[in-house]
């Protein structure tokens, strides 16, 4: 790589941020006009909920959001930041386009369009303080280096590493250590979190500017395992939330497992860097028993990619076929800096639902939980489809070269064109009594169901090769 990350993915941290306080709801602007728009009124309540937990002193955000004294400065920036709704540079970091597909998320930091609207006429207005009465209570954060899952009950530490400030990228396997589990357990939620010796307060322009471990893959095996038996947990990347498991599909980590770190992708930050990864693992009960296994459904197109020198909107498709009837939790785009937009569409017979589309930027990557009554239902044989668009030129601020043709590869230079998708496997009499559960919903509830593809047809359970 000839240029460092913090080049190349120079858009980021220059807005709102995301809050990820815990049992947050969305609020819609309190005025029924936005002429009249005030900071502790209107403006205060959104900051709380989707941008304070980043915005504050000593976070990972260039400024503080808290006051009104240090809003007022940035309310023109924050009025076009949020305006960008799911485009590239928008805050905060939310990128599901609300037009179409599957709207339902669990922790949904994004603007609603009235608030949105109402950011828009405040700073319009002049960006007026309001009556300092209407101020609410400030929320309580958790520190930036404490756990999203809470206190994990077993926490292991990746090796160090040691990143020069101006190197090109380095990727390979990390190494592997002991878990110093004595007995299995299984995993309700999984949390990343490096630890590097930069000093706290340090700022960026970049979020990747704050790190140098772009993503890490990771396995574990037990004492007795060998290749075949490693399993596959979700990866490591910067910006990422934590993952909580579908509650009856705990995965399994053995006593006396081993932690591998197969596939590491190190950047440069500007500073000669020591980091190292921490893995948190949050326990189930040790009476738990899972009655489903979760499926890690990562699927695009790698030796395909072909991404010309200065050419904006090009377009790469991937298809999977699923074995078994499926019920998804979790849509995860991943891209390299040209990328820009992906979306998912379920095909089933003569049936084709776009399950979702979202914007993408390499600064941040978000992972999108399903509300459990509406993850997507697809019997098996539907066939997933994969569309991914990318921007390879001078309009694109995170490419560091738009000259360059780009193939598949680990480097931000290089491109990924894949989906992380976490699923459970039914069979067909599971399947039905989901679908089931979800034509009842929609009975007492109208509407429709995007996502349940037998959903309001005489289909009771699937058959092999779709079709109704």
């Amino acid at each position: 790589m000839t240029a460092t990350f913090s080049t190349t993915v120079r858009a980021g941290l220059t807005g709102l941020a995301l809050s990820l306080a815990v049992g947050a709801h969305p609020i819609s602007a309190q005025t029924t006009s936005h002429d009249e728009v005030t900071f502790t009124k209107d403006i205060a309540p959104i900051l709380q909920r989707s941008c304070q937990k980043c915005h504050r002193p000593n976070s990972l955000a260039p400024m503080s959001l808290i006051t009104y004294d240090e809003v007022r400065p940035w309310a023109r920036s924050i009025k076009q930041r949020t305006g960008l709704r799911n485009q590239m540079g928008v805050m905060p970091p939310w990128y599901i386009e609300k037009n179409i597909g599957i709207q339902r998320f669990k922790d949904d930091w994004s603007l609603s369009d009235d608030e949105i609207a109402a950011i828009a006429a405040w700073a319009d207005a002049g960006a007026p303080r309001g009556n300092p009465e209407d101020m609410p209570t400030p929320p309580a954060f958790i520190d930036v280096d404490e756990w999203e899952i809470g206190q994990p009950d077993l926490i292991v530490s990746s090796p160090t590493v040691e990143v020069k400030g101006q190197a090109p990228d380095w990727w390979g396997m990390l190494g592997q250590v002991d878990s110093g589990l004595t007995e299995d357990r299984y995993v309700a939620a999984i949390e990343y979190k490096e630890r590097n010796d930069l000093p706290r307060g340090v700022k960026s322009d970049t979020v990747g500017g704050l790190f140098v471990v772009h993503h890490s893959a990771l396995t574990t095996m037990g004492p007795e395992d060998g290749p075949r038996e490693a399993f596959t947990w979700p990866v490591h990347e910067v910006g990422r939330n934590a993952d909580i498991f579908d509650q009856e599909a705990g995965p399994l980590l053995k006593a006396g497992a081993k932690l591998i770190f197969p596939s590491t992708h190190l950047h440069s930050n500007g500073r000669d860097t020591s980091a190292r990864l921490e893995v948190g693992f949050k326990f189930h009960p040790k009476e738990y028993e899972p009655t489903k296994e979760v499926e890690f459904l990562f699927f695009g197109n790698g030796p395909d990619i072909d991404i010309r020198g200065m050419e904006d909107d090009q377009r790469m498709d991937a298809y999977f076929t699923l074995p078994e009837n499926t019920k998804l939790s979790v849509y995860e785009p991943h891209m390299h800096a040209p990328g820009v937009r992906m979306c998912l569409e379920a095909i089933w017979g003569t049936t084709a639902e776009t399950l979702n589309c979202s914007g993408y930027d390499h600064n941040w990557v978000r992972v999108y939980k399903y509300e459990d009554d509406a993850a997507p239902l697809l019997p098996k044989g539907t066939i997933l489809h994969l569309t991914g668009y990318f921007n390879n030129s001078l309009t694109n601020p995170n490419v560091a070269d738009p000259r360059n043709w780009s193939g598949s590869g680990h480097r931000s230079v290089d491109n990924m064109f894949i989906n992380l998708l976490q699923a459970i496997y039914m069979d067909d009499a599971a399947f039905a009594a989901e679908v089931a559960k979800r034509d009842e919903q929609l009975r007492l509830t109208g509407g429709v169901d995007i996502g349940c593809l037998l959903c309001g047809t005489d289909t009771a359970a699937p058959t092999a090769g779709g079709g109704e």
